[in-house]
């Protein structure tokens, strides 16, 4: 039989007989963290039956009788998290390293995730993992790329937009490169058919033309900071990664506007600012970076490909450290002016990319929103409720209520008082089935060992 962490017989063994939906699952004494009220944990039994949630009552309360009991005293229970910009391998060759990655999100708890440079073979593995032949998260899968290259005149661009509308791709990813005639035809066929665009913003597009033209989602705050430069400035001169640039010729005064417009289009924002802060903020060094302990579970050549691409970036740019310093802050100030707005926000680091690793990226993403400003409750939910209602999924997934999908994370500590509690762990369930902290162990061990043979 297949394997998708390709472990050891007697792991595999182990790990079987835990995750099996053979018999009710009782959470018994958990204090549950609601993502759509705004109320303190609340100490309640969660029962689980196949891959839903059955109900969700005061502890001692009779239910299912021979449900196998897990002991949730003293911890808490929040829904799966969601990586809103993820990246999976668009090589079908490339299966085993897409399944490792997989892996890595539900170690971190991460049951839900929205891929950003699909192929064709991403359509069967998004079966695979509803089926649960395939063990992961929820996938949400983005078409192949649209951009100046792929997509050089309005005809190929409206071609295309039918072609992955009518695959059945859950949304269309636009890179950028796209001039501003082969955009609106993108739009125009995306929208006649209903199916959602989002990613960058193409500089012939800029912003606000994005925006009225229906965006479903904009990843990296992407076109945002080079709006808030004059005109003439952006015509001087190249904006670079995402407007660094551009850094002398803004304007934090045009912030407000631009959020209004956001709110008022609905369009939703997928800031990676722990990706930013990452690749580009000078006080985290090569070496830091280099000794994260989730490195190990990234190829060799890859983890130098990383450092070879971040130290290509920096020796380009004559920047100082008070302008990296402006760059976080601008990005922060617009994050947390989306927020106060009502403008929704998503969760997402970008990964696998510079130094992200899936699953640990998230967590890091968590932390990023609450330095940004926003509460650890807010950060939750743009991990969470927020994915399901961006989907138009609210009442499937994103919270724990009866009838939900059973996508849950148990945690050793309340992440409403510190957001890196997020990251204590000692259960994960996908989909009804249980992984307590061993099995994640053991996962993850799997994934260091082969990338250490490599």
């Amino acid at each position: 039989m297949h394997s998708p962490y390709r472990l050891p017989l007697l792991p595999i063994l182990a790990m079987l007989a835990t995750t099996a939906i053979a018999e009710p699952i009782l959470l018994h004494d958990v204090r549950v963290i609601d993502m759509v009220a705004a109320s303190d944990p609340r100490h309640a039994d969660v029962l689980i039956e196949g891959e839903s949630i059955a109900a969700v009552v005061e502890p001692g309360k009779a239910l299912t009788a021979g449900a196998r009991e897990i002991n949730g005293r003293g911890r808490f229970l929040i829904p799966g998290l969601a990586e809103m910009h993820a990246h999976l391998p668009t090589n079908p060759e490339q299966r085993a390293q897409a399944e490792d990655l997989l892996a890595l999100f539900v170690a971190n708890g991460v049951t839900n995730i929205r891929s950003m440079l699909g192929d064709q073979w991403h359509l069967a593995l998004r079966q695979e993992l509803a089926t649960g032949k395939v063990l992961g998260p929820r996938l949400f899968a983005g078409a192949p790329s649209l951009n100046g290259s792929t997509a050089p005149d309005p005809e190929t661009g409206a071609r295309l937009a039918r072609e992955y509308a009518a695959a059945k791709f859950d949304f269309l990813k636009l890179h950028p490169g796209l001039k501003r005639e082969v955009f609106d035809a993108i739009a125009k066929v995306a929208n006649e058919a209903g199916i959602p665009f989002a990613g960058h913003v193409s500089d012939a597009v800029g912003i606000e033309h994005a925006l009225a033209s229906k965006y479903a989602a904009v990843d990296h705050l992407d076109g945002y900071l080079d709006a808030l430069a004059d005109e003439e400035c952006r015509k001087r001169r190249a904006s670079a990664f995402f407007a660094i640039g551009l850094l002398d010729c803004m304007d934090a005064a045009r912030i407000g506007p631009l959020v209004e417009l956001t709110r008022s289009a609905g369009t939703w924002n997928v800031p990676t600012q722990s990706f930013l802060e990452k690749f580009a903020f000078p006080p985290a060094s090569v070496e830091a970076l280099r000794a994260r302990p989730e490195m190990k579970y990234m190829p060799p050549a890859t983890a130098q490909n990383w450092i070879d691409t971040r130290a290509r970036f920096l020796g380009t740019q004559s920047l100082t450290k008070a302008q990296f310093d402006r760059f976080i802050d601008l990005r922060r100030r617009l994050i947390r002016a989306l927020y106060k707005s009502g403008a929704p926000l998503l969760a997402g680091s970008d990964s696998p990319q510079i130094f992200n690793v899936p699953g640990f990226a998230a967590h890091d993403e968590l932390e990023a929103l609450v330095a940004a400003g926003l509460s650890p409750r807010a950060a939750l939910e743009a991990s969470t409720v927020n994915v399901a209602r961006h989907f138009k999924r609210e009442g499937q997934f994103g919270a724990i209520a009866a009838g939900q999908s059973a996508d849950l994370v148990l945690l050793d500590a309340n992440p409403l008082e510190s957001i890196g509690n997020s990251r204590r762990i000692a259960g994960v369930m996908v989909r009804g089935r249980w992984f307590d902290r061993p099995a994640l162990d053991a996962m993850l061990a799997g994934i260091a060992a082969r990338q250490a043979s490599r």
